[in-house]
């Protein structure tokens, strides 16, 4: 029997395990295997993880509560290609659910996404790397996180990519980041335009819209458009326009034109290449509205040049455009509106468009529900009336003027704005005016000066200013109560407002009543504050607060200390003294109430009799003429409730404004309030009286200022030599008179010592009432002087020219002296 062999077997080693196959049906397994140390385990997690992703977005939600994105984070950057790879395409797909993009932003996981986009990767990490980056990007902290850490660059690389799902995923990325204005920048100065022209011929219709809409972007900062100019980039957009095949990136083209024509030198190189025919074929052929309507708005910026306005006008746009405000298609009838109101500004173009009947259309078109199309009709009429009468007519004859007072109502502030901006226009005609107030323009207009919108505030106060001068629009303004607002309006913070407010009260104060309830209303008092400021007064204020002081002639000689010669003193009239500016003047009835004291008399002049207070029957021929009617402001102790000041108008305001109110009453006459009154100066009527008889006559005008002054010298205690004025005890006898009085109002025709001042005025006057022209001129310490205009006899050659003469009431009565002669200069100062 042979032996029994024993078998050798092979040895076995204690450190190794035999491979152990696991199959996982949870995602919850898969998650903790992304915590093993073995590259291969590592690899089938994250291609399973990718896999669940996938299938929808609850459960990249259910991945997450795992905690799967932390380990992904890190498994981006493993040094095993396998493992890195599938990692990233499992955060590429999970990066598009909103909570893992609120989980990543913990992670700082923008670096590690960026340096996956290297040339050295492989076109399925750049997918899924861009796919990451373009889910992320929509986000404004990734926006600045992918800015930050240069990840543009590589994205603009990558759109030259041989795949194009990297070519899809890099420009939609770059898309989501030009929309912060800085990266926009940045796309020109990384040379990313010419890559993204050549994507407009890629094959794949998401990529060409994707690129053209970065273009459409960026070409909204000037350097690009520069560069876009320098890569010929105006070839390849009109080669679009050009291409029927290309119609889906019609629109996004026009676009792009329209952001170009921005820079003149784009709109001279588009018209150098023929552009601009292109476009008004394009309009005339196109059957997409909103590729005609983006048409239409790049000829409209390309309106905004004079040259091309004139070469449209001769390639007979104007019928282009009429021809659209037919069009059913809501965004072209207001792309046209928008590019008739630019087009207008060429002024054979504003009566091209009334010969093609195009204003009625238009004006139809304020009826629209759409607001936009309603604001463009409205902003279309307003050039086309700009200037142009016609065409302002042509409006009332459609009906329009209803329609646009209609307007200012708008919910729309652009059409309200707009529509107060025609009627302004069309209100330099008397008949439009007259249309436009019959259809209750005022109030409406006294609406909108309520607003807070400057827009219309200031369009509402040029339209008031317009509208108001005539005499029954202001009536109105009164009765509506537009007052009150319009000098609210002069409180403005904003400049514009403030200018236009004071423009429409300038306007307003051409009424005397009305020029009176504005001072009620607290304008004089505005309108001096703005005066003492250097940042807010302007020319016109300064013109409303002129007006205002030209219907208040007291008020203005005590505030400016100057009556021109066209500045007629009634009856009424008082000088208070100089006062500041900013400062209020007590009224004639206020400083009757004071008690008698040791300040400065006020010097009052009422030469009407009292039979003469009484107002004729309406119907008497020999009715007073308004300038002859004595001033309730200065008569009367009545004063409205309302009035929020001390200010008071010159002679014959509030008694005009009672007779106004009262004239269609049953009264025979009207007696004027008997609670207090000016007194009656008999002296100075009898002055008045005296120069009408033996001046007047007079055929000289230099030998009448000379008896004048020698009738004011006399009247105010002779002549007085400039040594012996300590003697002339003129402050005592005022004080007498005061005194005598009781009051501190001292009739002019009382004064028997009167010095410099009280000569003067005295001197003006009465120069007011025999038609001599003069003016008044206060000084200091007391001094005042008359200046009047005398023309010599004529020379050799023609006239000369009138010279300016002080006239001395003083020193030497009726002596003429030349206004910068040494003599003049003495005879005003000390």
């Amino acid at each position: 029997m042979g032996k029994k062999v024993k078998k050798e077997t092979e040895p076995f080693s204690k450190d190794v395990f035999d491979p152990l196959p696991i199959e996982s049906k949870t995602a919850a397994t898969a998650v903790l295997m992304l915590s093993s140390p073995e590259e291969e385990v590592l690899a089938k997690a994250c291609e399973a993880i990718h896999k669940f992703a996938e299938k929808g977005d609850e459960n990249k939600t259910s991945l997450m509560c795992l905690g799967a994105i932390e380990p992904l984070s890190r498994l981006i950057s493993h040094e095993d290609k396998t493992v890195r790879r599938n990692a990233v395409m499992a955060l590429g797909v999970m990066a598009s659910n909103n909570e893992v993009k609120k989980c990543l932003k913990q992670l700082d996981v923008i670096p590690a996404v960026i340096s996956k986009l290297s040339p050295e990767e492989n076109v399925v990490v750049h997918e899924f790397a861009t796919l990451c980056l373009t889910s992320l990007s929509v986000d404004f902290c990734y926006k600045v996180q992918i800015f930050e850490h240069k990840g543009l660059e590589p994205l603009i690389q990558l759109l030259s990519s041989p795949d194009p799902d990297v070519k899809k995923n890099s420009v939609e990325c770059i898309f989501n980041l030009v929309q912060d204005f800085q990266n926009r920048a940045a796309v020109q100065q990384l040379n990313g335009l010419p890559p993204l022209l050549e994507l407009l011929r890629s094959e794949f219709p998401v990529i060409q819209q994707l690129a053209l809409r970065t273009i459409e972007n960026i070409t909204t900062d000037g350097e690009t458009r520069v560069a876009f100019r320098n890569v010929q980039g105006f070839d390849r957009i009109l080669e679009i326009l050009g291409t029927k095949e290309f119609s889906d990136l019609h629109e996004g083209a026009l676009r792009v034109i329209s952001n170009c024509l921005e820079d003149s030198e784009s709109m001279q190189l588009i018209q150098t290449m023929g552009g601009l025919e292109q476009l008004l074929q394009f309009v005339g052929t196109s059957t997409l509205p909103e590729a005609q309507a983006n048409a239409v708005k790049a000829i409209a910026r390309m309106a905004q040049s004079s040259e091309n306005r004139t070469f449209l006008h001769e390639r007979n746009v104007e019928k282009t455009l009429t021809d659209l405000l037919m069009q059913e298609n809501e965004s072209v009838r207001t792309a046209a509106c928008q590019a008739v109101a630019t087009v207008s500004k060429h002024l054979p173009s504003r009566d091209m468009f009334r010969s093609l009947d195009a204003i009625k259309p238009i004006v139809q078109l304020l009826n629209s529900e759409g607001s936009e199309l309603r604001m463009a009709a409205a902003e279309a009429l307003t050039s086309l009336t700009n200037s142009n009468n016609l065409n302002a007519y042509a409006i009332h004859d459609a009906e329009g003027d209803k329609l646009l007072v209609r307007q200012l109502q708008d919910s729309c502030t652009g059409a309200a704005v707009y529509a107060a901006s025609v009627l302004t226009n069309m209100a330099s005609q008397e008949e439009l005016r007259k249309s436009i107030l019959a259809h209750e323009a005022m109030p409406a207009l006294v609406e909108l000066l309520h607003s807070t919108d400057n827009n219309i505030l200031i369009s509402a106060t040029q339209a008031v200013a317009s509208l108001a001068c005539d005499a029954e629009a202001r009536m109105e303004l009164r009765n509506v109560g537009g007052l009150s607002p319009l000098v609210q309006l002069l409180k403005s913070i904003n400049a514009e407002v403030r200018r236009n407010a004071s423009w429409a009260i300038s306007v307003c104060a051409n009424d005397e009543i009305t020029a009176l309830e504005l001072c009620n209303a607290g304008a004089l008092e505005i309108l001096q504050e703005i005066k003492l400021s250097p940042n807010r007064n302007n020319k016109f204020s300064e013109l409303a607060l002129q007006k205002l002081l030209d219907s208040n002639l007291s008020l203005k000689y005590s505030l400016t200390g100057h009556l021109s010669a066209s500045d007629i003193t009634t009856d009424g009239f008082y000088d208070h003294g100089q006062i500041r500016m900013g400062y209020q003047v007590s009224t004639l009835e206020e400083v009757s109430k004071q008690v008698v004291n040791k300040q400065r008399a006020t010097i009052a002049v009422n030469g009407k009799p009292p039979d003469q207070f009484i107002t004729k029957e309406p119907d008497d021929p020999k009715q007073d003429s308004p300038t002859e009617t004595t001033a309730s402001s200065v008569l009367s102790s009545k004063r409205s409730s309302k009035t929020p000041s001390k200010m008071k108008g010159k002679g014959n305001k509030e008694d005009e404004k009672r007779k106004d109110e009262d004239e269609y009453k049953p009264q025979p006459e009207m007696v004027v309030d008997e609670a207090w009154g000016l007194p009656y100066d008999a002296a100075f009527h009898n002055l008045v009286k005296e120069a009408v008889e033996s001046i007047s006559p007079l055929q000289d005008v230099v030998k009448m200022y000379t008896a004048l002054a020698m009738l004011v010298c006399d009247a105010m205690g002779g002549q007085v030599e400039p040594e012996k004025l300590h003697d002339f005890l003129w402050e005592l006898h005022i004080s007498e008179l005061k005194f005598e009085a009781c009051s501190n109002i001292v009739l002019i025709g009382k004064i028997k010592k009167g010095t410099y001042f009280h000569r003067a005025l005295l001197y003006k006057v009465l120069a007011d009432r025999i038609g001599l022209s003069c003016s008044l001129i206060r000084g200091e310490y007391n001094r005042a002087w008359n200046e009047i205009f005398i023309t010599s006899p004529k020379k050799t050659y023609g006239y000369s020219q009138p010279e300016c003469y002080i006239i001395d009431l003083m020193h030497q009565p009726g002596n003429l002296m030349k206004s910068n002669s040494p003599a003049a200069l003495a005879y005003h100062t000390i």
